[in-house]
């Protein structure tokens, strides 16, 4: 889907609101990425938990985990609904406390992950690595210039 854009000179470009043009491209993207989840029956916060249990099996308890996510959600997620869900799909269990991934849920994990990097792949056409990086430093900067936290999630 390669699509071509208007050119306009760069004094116009320049003086574009970068709150308008980044909220709508995050409502795109987010929007794209939810709506791949959801063919899974998943949701970013399912997608987030999967993640972050499958890159450290048996160190997350629902409590740590909830607290590391929190920041992201933007929907008033219940955590603990969606952990319970992916136990009640079979996709994760909890000993004593600590949360790892079935069998069942990495191969969920993996098919959501392909789902994502279709997103991902159609964000990045006709955007050059050096420009991509050029922006998110940008980003960035401007995040951390309003009191944000500027560095990449760890």
């Amino acid at each position: 889907m390669n699509v071509t854009l208007k050119e306009y000179p760069q004094e116009e470009l320049a003086a574009q609101p970068i709150g308008a043009w980044a909220g709508t491209a995050a409502r795109l993207v987010v929007g794209a990425l939810r709506e791949q989840l959801a063919v899974e029956g998943l949701t970013q916060p399912h997608w987030w938990t999967l993640n972050h249990v499958a890159g450290a099996p048996g160190r997350w308890t629902r409590a740590a985990l909830t607290e590391r996510l929190a920041k992201w959600d933007d929907l008033g997620i219940d955590f603990d609904g969606v952990y319970d869900d992916l136990a009640a799909r079979g996709w994760l269990v909890e000993d004593a406390g600590a949360m790892t991934l079935t069998g069942q849920g990495e191969a969920g994990r993996l098919r959501a992950r392909e789902r994502n990097l279709r997103v991902h792949r159609q964000v990045h056409e006709g955007v050059e690595p050096a420009d991509f990086v050029t922006t998110i430093n940008v980003l960035r900067r401007m995040v951390a210039n309003l009191g944000g936290d500027g560095d990449l999630p760890a």
